[in-house]
């Protein structure tokens, strides 16, 4: 039996998905000259094959089809990414030199989405076959065992990083790898090393790129009086960024549009900071819109729904027996709260924006697809926890 509540609670995210791309997509439909069903149809398509992908897959037995179609996944979105860069610009185009989305017509994939998912596969494939025995690891044994892993993952930051000029999943991916070497059984000091080194080479990456360093001073300025009105003003004067560069306006929108849902919201359909005000409101800044229509109390249903979800994927976690199972479950339900963290900072002005999607909620074929089927993978492996007669989780 597969874990029905974590089922409907997708479900109820995908279909939130569908009526709030609808209701904040009103300027940019009317903008570009798009018909008024636009987004509404897109992302409506992007949900059916999702639901029919997660259902499938829900469907076939874990032990015979989960590892192929993992290894599968994980390999040719791997070698698309590779391909994107041969790629002719009639289906990929550049866009500030980042190339991202591969264009089949109508349709656009960015292969980026399911790699995260692919990813977390082979990390739980590979952990089961080689450190599934392991005891207690020297720090020396812990370099061997993992510098395969880091070296796949500068590989990926390479290709994502550098060609795709998308830090965010980066760090996704990276948060989601350094915690699972904590859970197949790298030491502290290891952990500890690998935090100081992730942190060395993301400060070197938003230096070394123009566009990062921009929206870091954009994102200062949006917090620096706060914050230098605690230091000595000779300190604060050094770290004061100059006024003439560009004012962070699509943060303070966010915020104004989450003061202005007050605590019940202006209601469905009637946010007005989506009229232009907040650009890609129904992407990357959908909890905005969402805050400003439905208010705090839908928000916070919506935060809730979320949470729920990550607890059943690490309550299935918890329950099933076979090391590939368990480490896929928590790698995944990792990828869903960084990135939710991610972008739920972003827009709250906290951390720079990063342009990562809101799982099952943001506007985006791609990650609604990637979603569903990892959401499809753990609901194959649920169906290996014990369960009582009514069905619940032992």
């Amino acid at each position: 039996m597969i874990d029905k509540p974590l089922l409907m609670a997708v479900m109820v995210l995908l279909t939130l998905s569908m009526v709030m791309d609808y209701s904040l997509s009103v300027y940019t439909v009317q903008h570009f000259g798009y018909g008024g069903f636009h987004f509404f149809v897109r992302q409506s398509a992007a949900v059916f094959v999702g639901l029919v992908v997660m259902i499938f897959l829900s469907r076939l037995d874990p032990d015979k089809w989960f590892a192929p179609f993992g290894i599968a996944l994980f390999v040719f979105s791997f070698l698309l990414m590779v391909m994107m860069l041969f790629l002719p610009a009639s289906m990929v185009n550049a866009v500030g030199g980042a190339k991202r989305w591969i264009h089949l017509g109508a349709i656009s994939v960015a292969p980026v989405e399911f790699f995260k998912v692919g990813f977390v596969f082979f990390l739980s494939w590979s952990f089961k076959r080689k450190l599934g025995d392991k005891d207690r690891m020297s720090f020396t044994e812990e370099l061997k065992l993992f510098t395969p892993y880091l070296m796949l993952y500068a590989l990926a930051v390479v290709l994502i990083a550098i060609f795709q000029k998308d830090l965010g999943q980066v760090v996704v991916l990276g948060a989601t790898l350094i915690v699972l070497f904590l859970f197949v059984g790298s030491s502290y000091k290891f952990f500890l090393m690998l935090v100081t080194g992730a942190f060395a080479s993301i400060v070197a990456l938003i230096f070394l790129a123009p566009h990062r360093m921009a929206r870091i001073k954009s994102w200062w300025i949006s917090i620096q009086d706060k914050v230098l009105s605690l230091l000595p003003s000779d300190s604060a004067q050094e770290l004061r960024v100059a006024s003439s560069v560009k004012e962070p306006w699509q943060i303070s929108n966010s915020l104004n549009a989450i003061h202005n849902g007050g605590l019940w919201g202006q209601g469905l359909g009637n946010g007005q900071f989506k009229l232009g005000y907040l650009s890609e409101v129904h992407t990357d800044f959908i909890l905005s819109g969402i805050t400003e229509e439905l208010g705090f109390v839908g928000l916070a249903l919506v935060v809730m729904t979320l949470l729920f979800v990550i607890f059943r994927i690490f309550k299935i976690a918890s329950k099933v027996e076979d090391p590939m199972y368990y480490l896929f479950s928590i790698g995944t339900g990792l990828l869903i709260a960084f990135a939710f963290l991610l972008n739920s900072y972003g827009i709250a002005g906290i951390t720079p924006i990063k342009g990562i999607a809101v799982p099952f909620l943001s506007y985006g074929g791609s990650h609604i697809v990637a979603s569903c089927i990892a959401i499809g993978m753990i609901l194959m492996v649920s169906k290996k926890v014990p369960r009582d007669i009514h069905g619940n989780i032992l």
